[in-house]
């Protein structure tokens, strides 16, 4: 009997892909004056700079502690060089100077925009991130503090007038698109068989709501100390149904051979929902991660493009255990 392409794709390694982007830029690369300009921040020169391998974007992400001892973690990036990402930057400024102290979020000390130079400074967080595959003791620590967050942070206090569009969907958008369809149908022999009834999951989808999202929530994106879960990276905020983080969270959870399905049936966030809003939003962040993997072109970083096709299939994974 052939393995049908979805399974296989979705758990040929367990845990997530390599969660590291291959353009990240170290910190001896830093213009002198860009460095110089972090000190005065900080109230103290740089004294000790570690560049972090982990994550996506383009451009800095450095661990540094300063002459006076205090430490701090740095993300910057080159708008003419990586200009998406320095504008993802700016909203997260935005995003970070508004979240409440009860939000498990490193506290932003400071931050410059020179108009070349987008310059984020964090307090460090000594920890590390969840295990993969997941440990089930770290997950569920992780599924709570969500649950914490979701309370924390309804109503949002942030104003959507400074927040982007949810990164969600792409299956109407693909429609149309006969070459892109063809790419998706590889990835997903399933989606392309029930391709009208995610187009519909997508079009009738409710994102009413009044909760700050982080919209990004992956274990790539998550520090673990001893006491505390941290989320990190808001640049992808968005205000919508408090559920939506959790059941994207749980959905990655696959990748590590645990089925969501009984997470969701318990867990605070989802088990009084209509099954509807579940796999509507499972189709919605399906159709964003394929369509987008699907799209990229030979310049793309094969990394993210790995990491978006196995959440999209994990989403996807999830959904056929459903009807629709």
């Amino acid at each position: 009997m052939t393995r049908d392409p979805d399974d296989r794709l979705v758990s040929a390694s367990p845990g997530l892909p390599e969660a590291t982007g291959s353009r990240r830029m170290d910190w001896a690369a830093m213009p002198r004056e860009v460095t110089a300009r972090i000190g005065q921040l900080l109230g103290s020169p740089v004294a000790h700079a570690v560049s972090q391998r982990g994550g996506f974007s383009e451009g800095l992400a450095a661990r540094v502690r300063l002459e006076n001892g205090k430490r701090a973690f740095i993300k910057a990036a080159d708008s003419p060089v990586a200009p998406a990402v320095a504008d993802f930057h700016r909203r997260e400024i935005a995003v970070s100077e508004r979240l409440p102290r009860e939000v498990p979020a490193p506290r932003l000390l400071d931050a410059y925009d020179d108009g070349t130079w987008v310059v984020l400074a964090f307090e460090e967080v000594v920890g590390h991130l969840p295990a993969q595959p997941w440990r089930r003791e770290e997950l569920d620590r992780v599924l709570a503090a969500v649950t914490d967050m979701a309370e924390v942070l309804t109503p949002s206090p942030v104003t959507e007038a400074i927040l982007g569009k949810p990164r969600l969907g792409g299956w109407s958008a693909m429609a149309d698109d006969a070459a892109l369809r063809d790419k998706v149908e590889e990835l997903s022999p399933w989606a392309a068989r029930h391709f009208d009834q995610l187009v519909a999951l997508e079009e009738n989808a409710s994102l009413e709501g009044a909760t700050l999202l982080h919209g990004d929530l992956y274990p790539f994106n998550i520090m673990l100390t001893a006491d505390r879960v941290f989320a990190v990276d808001w640049p992808h905020a968005w205000i919508g149904p408090r559920h939506c983080d959790a059941v994207t969270l749980m959905s990655s959870a696959s990748l590590s051979g645990v089925d969501p399905r009984p997470i969701a049936e318990n867990h605070p966030l989802t088990r009084d929902l209509d099954p509807a809003r579940i796999n509507e939003m499972l189709a919605l962040h399906a159709g964003f991660l394929l369509r987008t993997a699907a799209a990229a072109g030979p310049d793309a970083d094969p990394n993210i493009v790995a990491m978006m096709t196995a959440l999209g299939l994990a989403s996807l994974r999830w959904l056929r255990g459903a009807r629709l």
